[in-house]
């Protein structure tokens, strides 16, 4: 059933609509609900395809739920229609003004209704993609300070990384933390580049949503084949910047265990053909993320490695 979350009128007689799927098999109050949501970065199109695979087959297999499960493909809808990453007009990252205002903005009150719609749920899962610059491997980040409430679940989403980060880098405007505030336990899922679907981490994602339903009690139809992730919790994360502007050129494959010494990538220099840095890496790990777009400057993030525990 397609819901309306959030609406509001816009110029030239047009509407901004946040729609939602809700799939249900339920009866009484007690049954559970879990919440997919995706589309709050506009450049990040992953979510988009879990989210039609995912309705797709909870639909054609209803008999086989119990339970809600609402599917939020698009919580920036003018962002993904106009290809950008931010709210269009409003010139800010969408994912930085939760839990909004009944009283504010346009984007805020969105922001607003897309949290009192959520509110209650038992479980959330809120799926980014990468930016355009940078490829991910499928990972749950989680802070430390909701380790113990949500680690159980993340490891079932058959993700190949589990990062649990510090608690002074979350930022407290964005949906999961004001969820989790919330009593909704809402996991935080990267994968792959911004403006751009991998089918591969996106099946791997709709298997894991689906094994973590089952074990809610909520599927108990096909789930597909899981495996346990690398959870960073004893380990160390490596940043590998350049210190030269040109073009990069990888030199090792994503999602991969290296060695240390390997080379990572090289930059050249596209006036004099130049290599000008040669990218190695520090210590034994998983390249977990990797460079996509080639042009970097001083600075720039050409990689991260999930060091192994004996380098942490």
């Amino acid at each position: 059933m397609i819901k309306h979350v959030s609406v509001a009128a816009l110029p030239v007689a047009e509407n901004f609509i946040i729609q939602k799927n809700r799939i249900e098999n339920s009866s009484g109050d007690a049954c559970k609900r879990v919440c997919v949501v995706t589309g709050t970065h506009g450049d990040e199109l992953e979510g988009q395809y879990v989210c039609a695979r995912l309705a797709k087959i909870l639909n054609d297999g209803k008999q086989n739920l119990s339970g809600i499960v609402d599917i939020y493909p698009a919580v920036n809808p003018l962002g993904i229609d106009s290809v950008t990453r931010g709210f269009p007009m409003f010139d800010l990252d969408m994912n930085r003004i939760f839990p909004g205002s009944p009283s504010g903005s346009l984007a805020e009150v969105a922001a607003y209704d897309v949290i009192r719609d959520i509110d209650g749920a038992d479980m959330c899962i809120d799926i980014h993609s990468s930016n355009i610059f940078l490829r991910e491997i499928p990972q749950v980040r989680i802070s430390e300070q909701n380790e113990a409430a949500l680690l159980p679940f993340a490891v079932m989403l058959n993700v190949d990384l589990v990062w649990i980060h510090a608690s002074a880098t979350v930022l407290e405007s964005t949906l999961a933390h004001s969820l989790n505030m919330r009593g909704v336990k809402t996991l935080v899922v990267e994968m792959g580049v911004g403006m751009r679907i991998t089918e591969k981490f996106c099946a791997q994602l709709v298997d894991g949503i689906l094994n973590l339903l089952s074990e809610l009690g909520m599927w108990n139809g096909t789930a597909g084949r899981t495996r346990p992730p690398l959870v960073s919790k004893d380990h160390g994360v490596g940043f590998l910047n350049s210190d030269a502007g040109g073009i990069f050129l990888p030199r090792a494959s994503h999602g991969n265990r290296i060695n240390k010494g390997d080379c990572i990538g090289i930059v050249i220099d596209p006036l004099t053909g130049a290599v000008v840095e040669e990218t190695i890496a520090p210590c034994d790990g998983l390249l977990f993320t990797l460079r996509e777009y080639p042009v970097v400057f001083g600075g720039s993030l050409l990689a991260r490695i999930m060091e192994d525990k004996k380098n942490g």
